[in-house]
C-alpha cells in the first residue's frame, strides 16, 4: 500500500537537495586562474613583489612591451615606451602592446599590414633578446566604429603572421553593443573591469575608476558576448589635478601620502578632496596655489565590491584568467597575497 506521505516528502526532499546543490554552486570556488599587468617602461620587480607574482599568481605575467602611437610630425605609427630588461624574467608571459586609436585613424590598409609585419618582428627582437618563450599576445585598443574595420584586419594579418593565439582588450561599453562595435577575431577578450565612469571635476561624482551604478547599466549582457573572457580587476589609484573648476591632468604618481602633506595642502570638506596651500613643484608636477586634487582610490573593500557584483554575471563553469592591473605600482601595505586569491576564487 502506498504510504500518503511519500510523494510530499518526495517532494521536499528534491527542494531541499536542489536548494543546497545552489547553494553549493553560489558559494564553492571557481576554476580561474590568476595573473597580473606590468605596465612600466623598466621590468624591475622588487621583493614583495616578486613574493606577491609567486604566491598569487605562479609567475604569470602580462607585460607590456610598448605603446603603438601616431606620430604627426613624421606622419607614420610608431613604438613608444618600448620595455627595458633591468631583470631577467622567469616567469610565464604573455606580450601586451598598446595601440591608440588614432593609430588607425591615421593609416591605410596597407599601412595596417605594415604596422602588423613590424609588430611581429619588434615583439619576436624583445622576447628573443631575453630567451623568452610565449605563445599569445594580446592587444589593447579602445576601437571606435570608424576605425573596427582597420584594427579588425590588423588582428588577422598579425595572427597569420605570427601564429600565435591573440587576446584583446574589451570595453563595457563593447559588450553591451557588440553588434554595432563588433567583436574583434581573437581567440580570447579580457574585459577591463575599471575606468568606468567619467572624470570629473565634481568632488561629488563617483570614483571614475570603478562604482557599482555605472557598471551595473553594462554587465547583465556578458553571458551573452560572443567571445571567452578573461577579467582584469583595477589594483590602482591616481589623482585627479583640477584649476579653476577644469581637469588639468590624472596622475598615478600623487597618491595619499603626498596629499596628506600639510605643509602643501590642506584637507576639505570632502575627504578624498585635497587643496594647495602654496605654488611648488612634485613629483615633476607643477601645483598652484588653490588647485584641488581629487583623490580616486582602489582599496579592499572597492576590489572586493566590484568582483562580487561582477562574479554574478560570469558561469564558474568556463574557465577563466582573473588579471590585476598592475603588480609594477602595487602597494603590499593595501593588497595582500591571500585577499587577491580569494578575489580570484569567486570566478
Amino acid at each position: 500500500m502506498k504510504h500518503p506521505f511519500s510523494s510530499l516528502y518526495l517532494l521536499r526532499l528534491f527542494l531541499l537537495l536542489l536548494s543546497l546543490s545552489v547553494l553549493a554552486a553560489c558559494q564553492g570556488p571557481g576554476k580561474a586562474d590568476t595573473a597580473f599587468y606590468y605596465w612600466k617602461q623598466t621590468f624591475s620587480l622588487d621583493k614583495p613583489q616578486h613574493e606577491m607574482l609567486e604566491k598569487v599568481a605562479s609567475h604569470q605575467l602580462y607585460l607590456r612591451f610598448f605603446d603603438i602611437k601616431w606620430d604627426k610630425k613624421a606622419q607614420r605609427a610608431y613604438p613608444e615606451a618600448v620595455i627595458n630588461f633591468k631583470q631577467k624574467i622567469s616567469t610565464k608571459l604573455i606580450p601586451v602592446i598598446f595601440i591608440t586609436n588614432q593609430t588607425f585613424e591615421k593609416l591605410s590598409l596597407p599601412g595596417v599590414d605594415s604596422l602588423a609585419m613590424h609588430s611581429h618582428k619588434l615583439i619576436a627582437k624583445l622576447a628573443g633578446s631575453q630567451k623568452l618563450q610565449y605563445d599569445r599576445v594580446q592587444f589593447d585598443c579602445d576601437w571606435s566604429l570608424s576605425t573596427k574595420d582597420k584594427y579588425f584586419h590588423f588582428l588577422k594579418t598579425f595572427k597569420a603572421i605570427s601564429n600565435k593565439q591573440l587576446e584583446a582588450t574589451i570595453r563595457l561599453h563593447q559588450v553591451k553593443y557588440q553588434i554595432k562595435t563588433g567583436v574583434p577575431p581573437v581567440d580570447r577578450g579580457v574585459l577591463m573591469f575599471y575606468n568606468m565612469g567619467k572624470i570629473s571635476a565634481n568632488p561629488t561624482d563617483p570614483n571614475s575608476i570603478y562604482n557599482e551604478k555605472d557598471a551595473e547599466t553594462y554587465i547583465s549582457y556578458l553571458p551573452k558576448y560572443l567571445l571567452p573572457l578573461d577579467i582584469a580587476l583595477p589594483l590602482f589609484s591616481w589623482s585627479i589635478q583640477i584649476r579653476n573648476g577644469k581637469v588639468i591632468q590624472v596622475y598615478g604618481k600623487i597618491g595619499k601620502s603626498i596629499l596628506s602633506d600639510q605643509k602643501n595642502f590642506r584637507t576639505t570638506v570632502h575627504k578624498n578632496i585635497f587643496k594647495a596651500c602654496r605654488s611648488f613643484f612634485i613629483a615633476g608636477v607643477y601645483v598652484k596655489t588653490d588647485d584641488i586634487f581629487k583623490l580616486e582610490e582602489t582599496d579592499q573593500e572597492l576590489l572586493d565590491q566590484a568582483a562580487t557584483q561582477l562574479a554574478r554575471h560570469l558561469s564558474k563553469d568556463e574557465h577563466r584568467t582573473i588579471i590585476y592591473y598592475e603588480i609594477g605600482n602595487l602597494d603590499p601595505a593595501v593588497f595582500k597575497a591571500k585577499a587577491l586569491q580569494e578575489i580570484s576564487s569567486r570566478f
